[in-house]
């Protein structure tokens, strides 16, 4: 038998899927069943064995983590719970380090240490990485001494975001020359001779699902018709420059009826119903509003920008 371990770099992993859910054609999340069926299947045609050989007996996910009360107020509690129990259904150990100011610290040294304490402790034949960092060399030339081979799946892509500037990510060079078996996914998503090739579709979570798991119960509060500029657009979730409460009125993508999330920008007005879910109250039902007369616009009001939503 052929024994996987799997290394996810679970702040890298979130923003690869939040490319492909929000800019890239696909539109839809990365699933990590699909992942894990294709790391199965192509370890499989690598090592030369049949796919039955070939168990995934570890699998970790590590990131940085705000406190119960911060991912509340960036209204970050449910989704991150919703994903957590994917995870677990997925047999997926999470360990989780407290984020700090600065963002996450430490998580590439702790991911690091416990692969290479796994890989000689449950004596792994391949070990996974997802991630894209070149810290992460000395744990693969670790492991190459072990006379394990390293699988790395990375991502390379760029994009302009709401804002226009230029997004760029990419793997360390490095750190592809030192695993055993590099691969870029972008590429073998993109390759279309594979478009109808069910193990790379699976890689992605069908429409449905996202909104069903991710869309929380909403109910009405007025059916009157209202409108506000957009002050925010982050991560499939926008702000209205809407004082609800002292904050802006938030709305998630799946409540858009006439236009695409991603043909939004910063000071479009749209037309929205109130409601409220169990983050609190937010704008449901809403239409881009192509004209308006210069008497209704909105006076404009400084942007409330967060790190993440």
């Amino acid at each position: 038998m052929v024994k996987i371990g799997i290394f996810y770099d679970g702040g890298y992993f979130w923003h690869v899927s939040n490319y492909y859910n929000y800019t890239h054609p696909r539109r839809a999340r990365l699933s990590i069943t699909g992942i894990h069926e294709f790391i199965k299947n192509r370890v499989a045609a690598l090592e030369g064995v049949d796919k039955n050989y070939c168990r995934i007996v570890d699998a970790h996910y590590f990131r940085g983590r705000f406190s119960a009360h911060e991912a509340k107020e960036r209204n970050k509690l449910l989704t991150d719970r919703i994903f957590e129990d994917v995870l677990m259904k997925e047999n997926v150990v999470t360990h989780f380090l407290p984020m700090t100011p600065r963002g996450e610290k430490g998580i590439d040294v702790w991911l690091a240490l416990e692969a290479y304490e796994l890989a000689i402790y449950k004596q792994f034949d391949v070990v996974v990485l997802i991630a894209c960092d070149s810290d992460y060399v000395p744990l693969v030339r670790k492991l190459n001494t072990l006379g394990i081979r390293v699988m790395l799946l990375g991502w390379d892509f760029e994009y302009t975001d709401q804002n226009n500037f230029r997004q760029v990510t990419t793997t360390s060079v490095a750190l592809f020359d030192e695993v055993t078996y590099p691969v870029l996914m972008q590429n073998v998503i993109d390759d279309k001779t594979q478009r109808n090739n069910p193990a790379i579709n699976n890689l992605f979570l069908p429409e449905e699902h996202f909104k069903s798991n991710h869309t929380p119960n909403i109910t009405v509060l007025s059916h009157e018709p209202r409108r506000n500029a957009i002050a925010q657009l982050l991560n499939g979730f926008g702000f209205l420059d809407a004082d609800i409460n002292g904050k802006n009125l938030f709305f998630h993508y799946s409540e858009l009826d006439n236009c695409d999330f991603n043909d939004l920008s910063i000071g479009d007005v749209v037309e929205y119903k109130l409601g409220r879910n169990d983050r609190g109250e937010c704008a449901i039902e809403i239409q881009k509003v192509e004209y308006m007369d210069r008497d209704e616009e909105t006076e404009e009001a400084p942007y409330n920008y967060e790190e993440e939503v």
